[in-house]
């Protein structure tokens, strides 16, 4: 059974600017604000757990209760550097962390289990990173050239068709990477 886990990042819900800095196909904030509801709740079922990767919104509080209050899913806050709005209702997230190593069960690892690092800015090592272990980030909105030979990379809505990405599209995304072990294993 596949696990209903999906990542994103970057929504700016409300960030009119926004628009123009990624180049955004969006005619208005209202419209851009609206499309990612709707592509985000094309996806998510409100029974999905959703890890979002900061810079939720920059609207006012109560603007982003009213966004929050339409989106599907328990959503996992991984604060980024615009969070201001979005921490003032607390309560409509499963948690609220600073940076987040995620298990995920993985029949297809020895172990059974993939560990997933969740962190707003991407790293170039992190905890695990030469035994397989994942990194998904934020805050670069596709400006960041893609490592090939790094398990890690933008799971931003800029780079993503504005939707939200499931835990099965970050494993073939992953398999594509010419990542391989630096030590041999010791027996």
């Amino acid at each position: 059974m596949k696990p209903n886990i999906f990542f994103t990042a970057d929504h700016h819900f409300g960030h009119e600017n926004m628009i123009r800095f990624s180049e955004r196909p969006f005619e208005s904030p209202e419209h851009m604000n609206e499309e990612l509801i709707k592509r985000w709740n094309e996806k998510i079922e409100p029974s999905d757990t959703v890890y979002h990767l900061g810079d939720f919104s920059l609207g006012k509080p109560d603007f982003t209760k009213e966004i929050l209050d339409r989106l599907n899913g328990n959503i996992h806050l991984i604060k980024g550097n615009h969070e201001g709005a979005a921490l003032t209702y607390p309560k409509r997230f499963a948690s609220i962390r600073d940076y987040h190593e995620l298990k995920v069960d993985e029949p297809e690892n020895s172990n059974g289990k993939q560990k997933i690092i969740l962190f707003h800015y991407a790293m170039r090592t992190w905890n695990g990173s030469h035994r397989g272990i994942w990194q998904l980030y934020g805050h670069s909105h596709g400006t960041l050239p893609d490592d090939e030979m790094a398990l890690s990379f933008d799971v931003g809505v800029d780079c993503h068709d504005f939707y939200p990405i499931s835990y099965e599209e970050v494993k073939e995304i992953i398999k594509k990477k010419k990542w391989t072990p630096p030590f041999e294993p010791r027996n």
